[in-house]
């Protein structure tokens, strides 16, 4: 084990886990305060986030190209490529954000098809419409952010999303509740107030790029400047994979929560309860994934470099992994209560919280292995492993488990578990046989 290299990923890990915490929170602070409403409510708001996720994490996904390219160009002394990288990432994602959100339009007339009470559907629909257009700026604001972090500057965009947090919980209270002369807008006030949050933190991050004299020569100047086809397409054709795996691994959690959906409201609400503790936990094992990303990225070429980069990261990872396993194990029922108040709710979602503890650790392992071949710009071929994993095995097996099983709604979370096993396997073989090492 390489002690400066734990150092060092750890050093540039810290503030991306804390930033990744901070996009988080903007949805935990919804399912916080929504829960305070009613039943329906959270599981309406279940219903929309399950949606929205799918998007969410796939221009995540195409995006990390920014923080590839801006990554080597560091490594490379190379400030005109990030300046070029930085400016057609931002394009990029507002050509994502927007083609998402007319998307989403489009399929707004079909979502009673999903097979969920019609009573949930016609209570989210506010909710979904608004929540999905704050997509362009969410896009806007992960480009940007990949940029910084690349450049080994995440601790100032960490600070503009955790204002960004405590705006939207500020909002939340406005619009949800009707406090300080805010219309009482119910769960759709909760839309409004990430919306306009996500294009709060947009703003300020463009500003910091602007007067920040330690950015001024590896960021743009000019942003309203013609985009460069090529460099747009180069990232478009980098960041592609990368955003159809992270699209597979997230479409299955939103299947599940269609497959629950059919057990009824309180299920899907525990389903939610358990998704927003599951995904906070995640965030972890993510933050370090991108840090292992940028790493690799800056020592492209050097095997040995590499091989200490794995092991440390593997370490990292399964610290922080077993260590949020244990917390859902043997405290799944406080976790659930810091959510709802419901005893029923509370219940199922402790039952739930033991499955998603068993796979954090293969859930992480998957990510870690994935960022760093992500570092070597090795994306196809593990994009299909994922997709495999994800849905030929996880979701099969757990419709299977909670249909054909005493388990109920909690086999469908141990299906989910059995993919990312596979995916965590196959990922973490690859990166260490690979012939690029």
């Amino acid at each position: 084990m390489n002690i400066r290299e734990l150092k060092s990923i750890t050093a540039l890990a810290i503030p991306l886990v804390i930033g990744q915490l901070g996009q988080m929170l903007l949805g935990v602070a919804d399912t916080i305060m929504v829960g305070k409403l009613t039943v329906l409510d959270l599981a309406s708001l279940s219903f929309a986030s399950s949606l929205f996720i799918i998007p969410f994490v796939f221009s995540i996904g195409i995006l990390a190209a920014v923080s590839m390219r801006t990554a080597k160009a560091r490594g490379q002394n190379d400030p005109a490529t990030a300046k070029r990288n930085c400016h057609n990432g931002l394009v990029l994602s507002s050509i994502v954000g927007s083609a998402l959100f007319l998307i989403a339009l489009a399929l707004y007339p079909f979502l009673h098809f999903l097979g969920q009470p019609s009573d949930v559907v016609d209570h989210s629909s506010g909710y979904y419409l608004i929540v999905m257009a704050s997509l362009i700026p969410c896009a806007m604001s992960i480009a940007l952010k990949n940029h910084a972090d690349a450049l080994d500057r995440p601790w100032p965009a960490f600070w503009i999303f955790m204002a960004g947090v405590a705006l939207n919980i500020t909002l939340n209270a406005g619009f949800i509740f009707g406090k300080w002369g805010f219309p009482e807008l119910g769960l759709s006030g909760a839309a409004v107030a990430t919306f306009l949050a996500r294009w709060a933190i947009v703003i300020a991050m463009l500003l910091w790029f602007r007067f920040d004299s330690k950015l001024v020569n590896w960021t743009p100047q000019q942003w309203w400047t013609r985009p460069d086809i090529s460099t747009l397409k180069s990232l478009s054709s980098l960041g592609m994979p990368v955003g159809l795996q992270t699209l597979a691994e997230v479409s299955t959690f939103a299947a599940a929560g269609l497959l629950i959906g059919h057990f009824g409201a309180i299920p899907l609400a525990a389903h939610q309860v358990t998704l927003q503790a599951s995904g906070m936990a995640f965030m972890l094992p993510l933050g370090l994934s991108m840090a292992l990303t940028v790493r690799m990225g800056e020592v492209h070429g050097d095997p040995t470099r590499h091989r200490d980069i794995i092991k440390s990261g593997w370490f990292l990872t399964l610290l922080c992994s077993c260590s949020t396993a244990a917390l859902f194990i043997t405290a799944g029922h406080q976790v659930a209560s810091w959510f709802v108040e419901s005893s029923d709710i509370i219940q199922l979602a402790a039952s739930l919280l033991i499955v998603s503890g068993v796979f954090q650790i293969v859930d992480g392992l998957q990510a870690s292995s994935m960022g760093m071949l992500r570092g070597l710009h090795d994306t196809k071929t593990p994009a299909k492993l994922a997709i495999i994993s994800y849905w030929v095995i996880g979701i099969p097996s757990g419709f299977i488990m909670a249909n054909y099983t005493p388990l109920g709604p909690q086999g469908i979370w141990w299906g989910l578990a059995l993919g990312l096993a596979v995916a965590s396997t196959l990922l973490s073989r690859r990166l260490w046989t690979s012939n690029k090492l």
